[in-house]
Parts: structure tokens; C-alpha cells; sequence
């Protein structure tokens, strides 16, 4: 499918990265799920998640200077069957989202990102989480394996890594480490994902390839913005801003998927 960037497009691109980079400043996560919803009710849903790829991996990046040295190091090695994993589950689902047709894929968007906030709101569990902590597996690794391998499976078809994140954050680490631990993360993952997009041939043109990575200026700086309110924000605040986000993005996906079946 080729994709015309429009002035109107390139706006839209550049206020919903640089919004998903202020939320992902504040909050430590969501970039990728707000990213990817709000250009899903947008655009051709496939095409959104390609499109944030090289976004997700920019701002990652930018949040890995959270960790030190030390912290890198440890952390790295603590969390490798994880990492490790989720890159496994992460291709297997990049390589199914090219088969999967537009209404349904919305629908299923709009599901994850609503399952998303009612999990975080505790009026639901994310599978395996919660069994997890109760056994004490967190850094086990076979439950690394496993969460990894299933986290990685629906952030390659969606873009959302709601159950690493979950994951990550029951370990509980201090704000600031909880940060640099999910860039960290989803650098190892997002890092091959760029090529392996490229190999599987979901960019749908070049126009998208170039406007994906030029796309990570403007995330980058919403980063910025939003780690500089961060301290001003309390964790009530930070979580709000994230949740009603996604609520508004979630119910658009739901209801435009549903007109279009």
C-alpha cells in the first residue's frame, strides 16, 4: 500500500509522536500504545505500527541515559531471558500483522489498548503477571522466557508491550531505574525490528521508511519536554495523563472498526 504524506499528514504525524514522547517522558512508558493507537484511527493500522518502529527505537534510546553504567550492566544481565524472548515473539508477530485485514487488526487495537487501561485501573489482571509475583518467579528464567516470548508476540503485531512493561514493574524497582530497565528492553527489540521490517517487506514504500525515522526528531523532543515535567508530576498525575490518552484512542480504533466491518 502506498502512503502520500500530505502537510496536513506530516502535522498529524509530528503532534501525535511528539505527544506520545511528552507521555513516555512523564510516565517512563507509552509511547509505542498511544504512538501507534492515535496514528491507527488515522491511517492503515499496519502501516502505523511499521511506522512507529524506528520512533519507538529513538526514544529508547534517549531514555537509556536513566541507567548508569552500572545500573546497564546489571540490569542487562539480569534481564537477558527477557530480552532475549520478547525478540523471538516479537518476529513471529511482525511476520503475521502483514496478513491481517484492516477491520479486525483495528478492532483488536482498540481491545488491547482499552484491556490495557482497565488492567492498570486493577479492574482486570494481565495474564501471567500476577501468578508471577505470587510464586516469586520475576527473575526466573523461565518466566522471563515465558512473559518475553507472549509480550513479544503481541508487541510485533501492535506495538503494545503492555504485559513486559507489567512485568518489569512488578519487580519493583525506583522510578528512575523502572525507566531506563523498559528502554532498555525494548531497544534490544526494537533494535532488530527495524530490519527485520525492512526484511519482511512491511514498509509499504519509501516514503514511510524516511518518514519513520525523521518521525524520531519530534518524539525525541516531546521525551524532552515531558522528563522535564516529570519531577513536577506526581505518579497520580503521570498516570492519568497516560490513561485518558489511551482510553480516548482505544474507544476512536474500537467504534471506527466496527463502522468498517
Amino acid at each position: 500500500m502506498s502512503v502520500s504524506l500530505a502537510p496536513e499528514a506530516v502535522l498529524t504525524v509530528v503532534a501525535v509522536v511528539a505527544t506520545a514522547g511528552a507521555v513516555n517522558g512523564i510516565a517512563g512508558f507509552g509511547f509505542a500504545v498511544v504512538g501507534t493507537m492515535a496514528l491507527a484511527s488515522v491511517f492503515d493500522p499496519a502501516v502505523a505500527v511499521v511506522f512507529m518502529i524506528v520512533p519507538i527505537l529513538a526514544v529508547n534510546l534517549s531514555l537509556l541515559a536513566e541507567l548508569s553504567a552500572e545500573d546497564l550492566r546489571s540490569c542487562g544481565r539480569r534481564f537477558t531471558p527477557l530480552v532475549l524472548a520478547a525478540i523471538v515473539g516479537t518476529i513471529v508477530g511482525m511476520a503475521v500483522l502483514d496478513r491481517l485485514p484492516e477491520a479486525p487488526l483495528r478492532i483488536g487495537l482498540g481491545v488491547v489498548t482499552l484491556a490495557f487501561v482497565a488492567s492498570a485501573q486493577r479492574f482486570v489482571s494481565i495474564p501471567g503477571v500476577e501468578r508471577a509475583k505470587a510464586g516469586c518467579f520475576v527473575e526466573s528464567t523461565p518466566a522471563m522466557a515465558g512473559v518475553g516470548a507472549a509480550s513479544g508476540l503481541l508487541f510485533g503485531a501492535t506495538n503494545v508491550g503492555v504485559q513486559l512493561v507489567a512485568y518489569i514493574r512488578s519487580c519493583d524497582l525506583r522510578h528512575g531505574l523502572f525507566v531506563g530497565v523498559i528502554a532498555l528492553v525494548f531497544v534490544g527489540v526494537n533494535g532488530l525490528r527495524v530490519g527485520a521490517a525492512a526484511a519482511l517487506g512491511l514498509y509499504p514504500d519509501a516514503t514511510v521508511a524516511v518518514g519513520s525515522a525523521l518521525a524520531a526528531l519530534p518524539a525525541l523532543v516531546g521525551v524532552d519536554i515531558g522528563r522535564r515535567l516529570r519531577g513536577r508530576l506526581t505518579e497520580r498525575v503521570r498516570r492519568a495523563v497516560v490513561l485518558g490518552l489511551l482510553s480516548v484512542v482505544g474507544v476512536r480504533l474500537l467504534a471506527d472498526g466496527l463502522r468498517a466491518i
